[in-house]
């Protein structure tokens, strides 16, 4: 692992979710960008303490010189650091599980989308959500054509943790989030815009071609963007509304999604992820649950316990480190990777990038219709 030490959440989360299905084990890793830190963190973790690194370049030039080196790295640090961590391992042939989004910058993002195809090492991006049983049954819906033609999607993820100017007080998950050299051009946008862009491109296997934004900030003198209206135009004729905030009152973790089409409508909300509602129209709307009848393969397949049991936002992590384990045994083993196994790669991480760009761009411009620079 790189970054995820001590007072990291997210690092937490990945350690959790790789360990979750006996898939992983946490042999090595540079938890900080302080060798002292990294050093307390490992000792934390009960990592060797010669396996514990000052900086994530000697961790990579150490690991693949040992004949037990690691096989994968997690990357959980801040984003501007994902390109450079990343090139490091892929150029050794280190499969590289990286946090979204898949770096700061579009222009960072095709650089290491060109260095992961140069590499015979996997790169999977942990767009957590897609990892939920339900997201999967409601991908796996509109492919089968249950709605019909699609003509509306919408996606919302509000939060409100930063309504008050907390980097301020010295709260480090907000202090890099909102401070351009390490974030990007996006802020909001950036953390969980791209987590509802990713999921609405998932589950209806679209793209918009043109957007038109409005980036605000609401808390003054925060250099980034806390909120976000941005509007979708895809080439099918679909259109599409996008809300991420994080300085909505009152609202924890609110990421929902709704698809429409010609034939009915589906609504997931990740707080109550185990339900996922189809509304055929002119039939009774149905509730459809995780490992519950009616529920396809898609959604059992990512399924640990019995129906009526609540499965989370750890087992949906889970799901993508499990998914990203059978993919590095097929490669291991100089196999394909299996049909079934689904997760985010370059192109999704690349395409995160467009839409954050975009939406830069058509903000600046007061909202103008701009389109994606695929």
């Amino acid at each position: 692992m790189v970054g995820g030490g001590r007072d990291a959440f997210i690092g937490a989360v990945h350690r959790i979710a790789a360990r979750l299905d006996d898939r992983f084990e946490l042999v090595s890793g540079c938890f900080s960008s302080t060798a002292e830190k990294s050093r307390a963190s490992g000792a934390d973790l009960g990592v060797d303490a010669d396996r514990v690194y000052a900086d994530f370049a000697e961790m990579a030039g150490g690991e693949a010189a040992r004949d037990d080196g690691v096989e994968a790295v997690a990357l959980v640090t801040p984003n501007h650091l994902h390109l450079p961590a990343a090139r490091e391992f892929l150029a050794r042939g280190i499969h590289v599980l990286c946090d979204k989004p898949m770096t700061a910058t579009l222009e960072e993002a095709r650089t290491l989308a060109g260095l992961a195809a140069a590499s015979d090492a996997l790169f999977v991006l942990t767009y957590t959500y897609a990892g939920y049983p339900m997201v999967r049954q409601a991908r796996e819906m509109v492919a089968a054509g249950d709605l019909g033609a699609l003509q509306l999607v919408q996606a919302e993820y509000a939060q409100d943790w930063l309504t008050e100017p907390v980097e301020r007080d010295g709260a480090k998950q907000a202090a890099w989030r909102v401070d351009p050299e390490r974030s990007g051009a996006g802020g909001c946008i950036s953390d969980i815009g791209t987590h509802a862009f990713n999921l609405l491109c998932a589950v209806t296997g679209e793209t918009p071609s043109a957007l038109s934004a409005d980036l605000h900030t609401f808390v003054p003198g925060r250099r980034l963007d806390d909120n976000a209206h941005v509007m979708l135009r895809f080439d099918s004729g679909m259109r599409g509304m996008l809300w991420a905030s994080q300085v909505a009152a009152g609202c924890e973790n609110g990421l929902r999604l709704r698809v429409f089409g010609a034939k009915g409508g589906l609504d997931w909300f990740q707080e109550d992820p185990n339900i996922l509602w189809h509304m055929p129209h002119d039939a009774p709307r149905r509730r459809l649950t995780r490992a519950g009848a009616g529920t396809g393969a898609a959604a059992r397949r990512l399924s640990r316990v019995p129906p009526g049991h609540p499965e989370g936002y750890l087992e949906a992590f889970a799901n993508l480190y499990s998914e990203a384990a059978v993919a590095i045994e097929a490669h291991r083993a100089g196999q394909p990777v299996p049909a079934e196994v689904n997760f985010a790669g370059t192109a999704d991480g690349v395409s995160g990038l467009v839409f954050v760009d975009a939406c830069v761009r058509s903000s600046r411009r007061n909202g103008d219709w701009v389109t994606l620079d695929v």
